[in-house]
């Protein structure tokens, strides 16, 4: 399948592997344990000289093909899955960093992973919020003990743009680890590895699944990164190929010790989610331009937030970057409007805090997944006490936009 498109590609990913009995998708297999006819084999296999199954928390065929299959999709190295999105994230960053490294992020970042840094900080790793958009920022936060760079591609859910390009540029230049968080765009939009990523985080719950029935992380190795040059890696791990010194000190450390796993039922559900992508991704992304220009001028929208609108601050980096500008905006009210009323007049929208949907979600962020961070940062990052987040779907525009009028009437 070399030299094939990304469907292409995509959907015959669990075949190159001949699995058994000539099915077309990868099985689930359910077992935790795997027995070896010779005793010296399953010693082989724990010690890496040997490839086998040793134990359900590291390994699991089915949740192996998933993997081989994101890290096609990313034009990477190796993938480990993890049982989320935030295990993906919290597992990489703690089996790599200790206390006394230093991280540089963007500070336009998903409430949640904004809640793990602040973890890290209580367990000694310095996190440094910059604005991102602008690389000087990122440059001049630069420590001796920094070790790693941080961006989503778009940033939830103001959707500010990261100036991934040149931070990938600094990053390689510094020797530094640069991580990029590519949930909201997705491989079908955008691969990190073309700005120079180290290391690439998809939440499989959202895009890549993309249909609300499973939870899942995973973290890709593109390869660009030299290991033999970071002195966090544990002897035990310096193998020969030094290529591999990351991804396998991530998979020992945050599955086999952290115990982030994911299972084999979430993964098959995931794979096969993965093969609509392409199509879920493109409607959807249509679909939110659409309604992102209907909500920029309409007089009940203070304003709107897109990277496909024209007067958006990155728009001209959107472009230059991704295949199109995603499927997620937000937007802040007037103040005569009440955006649970705005929301609970919706038929189409479900109020949710999930994205990545094939359905269009909303939730109003600064009372929901925002507010533990509390109104100094949530102002910090834009976010007002008005916005609502939308992830748009893949239903007939006529009929979101029948909902959106409806809702916004004063």
């Amino acid at each position: 399948m070399a030299n094939k498109g990304f469907n292409t590609t995509n959907l015959h990913s669990d075949r190159k592997d001949n699995p058994e009995h000539g099915v077309l998708h990868k099985p689930v297999h359910t077992s935790v344990a795997y027995g070896y006819d010779d005793a010296r084999h399953i010693a082989e296999v724990f010690q890496g000289k040997r490839a086998g199954y040793n134990y359900g928390r590291q390994l699991n065929p089915t949740v192996t093909a998933l993997q081989k299959r994101i890290s096609s999709m990313e034009d990477g190295i190796a993938s480990v899955a993890f049982g989320t999105g935030m295990a993906a994230i919290s597992s990489t960053i703690l089996s790599l960093l200790r206390a006394g490294d230093h991280i540089v992020s963007s500070a336009f970042l998903f409430g949640n992973t904004n809640s793990f840094f602040g973890t890290l900080q209580r367990l000694g790793i310095e996190v440094s919020f910059v604005d991102a958009t602008d690389v000087k920022n990122i440059e001049d936060a630069i420590q001796k003990n920094t070790r790693l760079v941080f961006a989503e591609t778009i940033a939830n859910p103001v959707t500010q743009i990261s100036d991934l390009k040149r931070i990938g540029n600094l990053c390689e230049s510094e020797n530094l680890i640069y991580m990029v968080d590519n949930t909201m765009t997705s491989p079908h939009l955008f691969r990190p590895k073309n700005v120079k990523a180290s290391l690439v985080i998809n939440s499989l719950t959202k895009y890549i699944g993309g249909h609300g029935n499973a939870l899942g992380g995973v973290v890709t190795d593109t390869g660009l990164y030299d290991w033999s040059t970071f002195e966090n890696i544990l002897e035990t791990y310096r193998s020969e190929d030094s290529a591999v010194w990351g991804i396998t000190q991530i998979k020992k450390k945050g599955l086999r010790d952290i115990g982030a796993s994911l299972g084999p039922e979430a993964a098959h559900h995931l794979a096969i989610g993965s093969e609509t992508l392409s199509l879920r991704m493109n409607k959807a992304s249509t679909n939110a331009l659409c309604l992102a220009e209907f909500c920029n001028k309409h007089p009940n929208i203070k304003q709107t937030y897109y990277p496909g609108l024209h007067n958006h601050p990155q728009h001209d980096r959107a472009k230059q970057l991704f295949a199109s500008f995603g499927a997620i905006f937000s937007v802040d009210l007037v103040e005569t409007l009440d955006c649970f009323d705005v929301l609970n007049k919706m038929e189409c929208v479900v109020s949710s805090s999930n994205l990545g949907d094939t359905r269009t979600l909303g939730i109003p962020v600064a009372h929901t997944i925002y507010f533990e961070m509390g109104k100094a940062r949530r102002n910090s990052m834009g976010i007002s006490d008005s916005m609502i987040r939308f992830s748009v779907g893949i239903e007939e525009i006529e009929d979101l936009l029948t909902d959106f009028e409806k809702a916004l009437k004063s």
